[in-house]
């Protein structure tokens, strides 16, 4: 088979792309198809989408990208038998691409997505363009798909209202090539509370700050976070790093446990639980809040503990920075729940099963 793999993203930079079917590229070549990568954005403008000002070069890069997405669906998509779209195929405006490829080139869509993407989530960063998102989209693009590959039940649930082949292919660690190593709770030094994510999700940290204010007092522990962009946090256990994909293996093995706070509503009911499954993979218990897939991943005081107030969320750390060996017992289950169903091992032929007619 040819796929053609229009992605919103340069390869190899967004957590999305890399973990739902970056690292299965290896595997579709030794099965024998053929693929190409089609990203909306280029290298320059993902260097400064973030960054504040620089709006005339941030619009430019985008118009550079609706060219080449015209280009792509005029010249190319015909030569393939199976288009993935991963979230969609441009980032503003109606999915006008999309209906091309299903309806004037009659391509089969694999649409995939790892986020309650039908929901308008403002922050900061996306404000300018909130408006003119056109989130419902989400519907047609469905519709109009041969499959959905949805990160979790909740969105299959949603998907499925739209599309009856719409499947869950979860998020996915590879624990053989990346997330090889596991954390020494033994290890003497310095206890890390740990938690990454990126500028969009800092703000389900400030839940567990009360807490955390309340356990330095009593604990020596480092609290770092490990983030694309620093958090301002009343905390003196603070201690920011910036995430780097070199190091970022090396990074997360210095955590002891793992933080995956989240708020209780739609959008995150969305989450795919990925915080979590990367402390897990490499050993480190993971504490989350009881919403979306987190209940799914973490069984309460076996792998880790589902914190759902701040008194359990206290309970639940100082009983791990008191226990080396209940640190080393959890996250040994929790290596073990990752590779039996959240490793790339596990669900290779599920992620293969989305190309079959």
């Amino acid at each position: 088979m040819r796929i053609l793999f229009i992605i919103p993203y340069p390869p190899g930079k967004a957590p999305s792309q890399r973990f739902r079917f970056e690292q299965y590229l290896p595997l579709l070549a030794e099965h024998g198809h053929q693929y190409q990568l089609a990203p909306f954005l280029d290298d320059a403008t993902w260097a400064i989408l973030y960054k504040p000002g620089l709006a005339a070069k941030k619009a430019l890069g985008i118009l550079a990208g609706f060219l080449r997405r015209l280009l792509l669906v005029l010249t190319a998509v015909g030569k393939y038998d199976f288009v993935f779209i991963h979230r969609e195929a441009a980032p503003i405006g109606p999915p006008v691409f999309e209906w091309m490829i299903a309806k004037l080139l009659r391509k089969p869509i694999i649409y995939d997505f790892d986020d309650a993407i039908w929901i308008p989530n403002t922050s900061e960063a996306n404000k300018i363009v909130a408006g003119v998102k056109w989130h419902h989209k989400v519907d047609s693009i469905c519709r109009w798909a041969y499959k959905v590959s949805c990160g979790n039940s909740y969105l299959r649930n949603y998907a499925a209202q739209f599309n009856p082949r719409a499947v869950v292919n979860p998020t996915t660690i590879d624990t053989e090539h990346l997330h090889n190593q596991v954390r020494d709770q033994a290890v003497p030094g310095p206890l890390v509370i740990g938690w990454t994510g990126t500028h969009s999700t800092l703000k389900y940290i400030e839940q567990v700050v009360p807490v955390l204010a309340e356990l330095e007092q009593r604990y020596d522990f480092e609290f770092r976070v490990i983030s694309n962009q620093p958090p301002e946090l009343p905390l003196r256990s603070l201690r920011y790093q910036p995430w780097r994909k070199d190091t970022e293996i090396a990074d997360l093995l210095q955590f002891h446990v793992g933080l995956m706070p989240l708020e209780d509503d739609p959008w995150a009911k969305g989450k795919c639980a990925f915080k979590a499954l990367q402390y897990m993979a490499l050993g480190e218990p993971a504490l989350v809040s009881p919403v979306g897939m987190n209940t799914e991943v973490v069984e309460d005081g076996v792998n880790g503990y589902v914190c759902a107030t701040p008194e359990e969320w206290r309970t639940a750390l100082e009983r791990l920075l008191q226990n080396p060996g209940l640190r080393q017992t959890l996250g040994k289950a929790a290596r073990a729940t990752v590779v039996d169903r959240y490793s790339v091992v596990s669900n290779t032929q599920n992620f293969l099963n989305l190309f079959t007619r």
